[in-house]
């Protein structure tokens, strides 16, 4: 018995001062009886390593190698271009309505805000004079023969100031974008014979739309009104040119942009796409401004989106500037 419960006493003894050890600290290393890779020979991003000529632990690819997964050598799928590099007219997907609401959701996400919910071109970020070159609209001549691999490139690759998309659309979904917008366009040109076939009152739907109509001419009114006369000054051209990003395009200094440059523009000779010419006075200029796509001047793209929102006051302002840096 007094064995036994001298046994106890020692294990319990044990416990203790096994237990009193815990939380202390100890200056040796840990012990890993498995290693899991804890230490291994690698570099860290940015890290240099010796072994290379360039001092650079992280290097590029092997020149003409292709990660798994990454060969994308169907150049309809991913480029929007043929074998001859020419776009596409036919998107390489189904049309189904799953894939169309696909791409009215990712429409609504990057780009309804600059080109507007019915791809108008009136975004909130176009309307809310930010200072953005406008986004053109999707209703025009030009867009609507434009193929589709195009629309799909400029989405991929971003076109003139728009920036590129590739890195947060990936390649379904921008084929998917490029199939709302056709049918943003189909919804823009049903004709009467058409619509009666759904159930749609049409009788109401032009009575609605005449009453908007009418509405924002009164608001227009009211707003011409109240600012009185409106002011017009080559101080202002100025101000408007820098509002409405024209100088992202058109360069004050002689030097090629997208678009011709405004110096020395007013009262010069200008030559055009299809073989005609006239001199850039006030009507031409006005012109320009609000249906940019009427004279397109030689060796330069019809790109300009229409600035036709103008009031005469903003416009007669820019043509004011423009007389100021031209000799003519």
């Amino acid at each position: 018995m007094k064995l036994n419960t001298a046994r106890i006493c020692a294990l319990l003894l044990i416990s203790v001062m096994m237990m009193s050890c815990r939380g202390q600290k100890s200056e040796k290393p840990p012990i890993h009886p498995q290693q899991n890779m804890d230490f291994q020979d690698r570099f860290n991003a940015q890290e240099s390593n010796p072994f290379f000529a360039d001092g650079r632990a992280m290097r590029t690819p092997v020149e003409g190698t292709v990660a798994r997964g990454q060969l994308r050598h169907d150049t309809a799928l991913y480029e929007g271009v043929d074998e001859n590099g020419d776009y596409i007219n036919e998107i390489p997907f189904d049309l189904t309505e799953s894939f169309l609401y696909r791409g009215k959701d990712k429409f609504e996400v990057y780009c309804q805000m600059c080109h507007g919910g019915t791809g108008n071109g009136q975004g909130i970020i176009m309307t809310g004079g930010y200072g953005y070159v406008p986004a053109p609209t999707f209703h025009r001549e030009d867009s609507y023969n434009m193929p589709d691999g195009e629309i799909y490139s400029a989405i991929a690759n971003g076109i003139r100031n728009m920036p590129a998309y590739a890195s947060q659309i990936k390649v379904e979904d921008r084929w998917a974008i490029v199939a709302y917008v056709r049918a943003l366009q189909r919804s823009q040109n049903v004709p009467e014979s058409e619509m009666e076939q759904y159930d749609v009152d049409l009788a109401q739907l032009q009575q609605e739309d005449e009453a908007r109509r009418a509405r924002e001419e009164e608001l227009a009114e009211q707003r011409a009104a109240a600012s009185g006369e409106e002011e017009v000054s080559a101080a202002r051209g100025e101000q408007l040119i820098t509002a409405n990003a024209c100088n992202a395009c058109h360069s004050v200094d002689g030097s090629r942009l997208v678009g011709p440059s405004f110096e020395g523009l007013y009262g010069a000779e200008r030559n055009f796409a299809d073989g005609s010419s006239t001199v850039a006075d006030e009507e031409y200029i006005r012109e320009s401004i609000i249906e940019p796509g009427a004279k397109v001047v030689e060796s330069y793209d019809n790109v300009m989106a229409p600035y036709s929102y103008l009031s005469d006051g903003e416009i007669q302002s820019i043509i004011e500037y423009l007389k100021t840096i031209s000799d003519n």
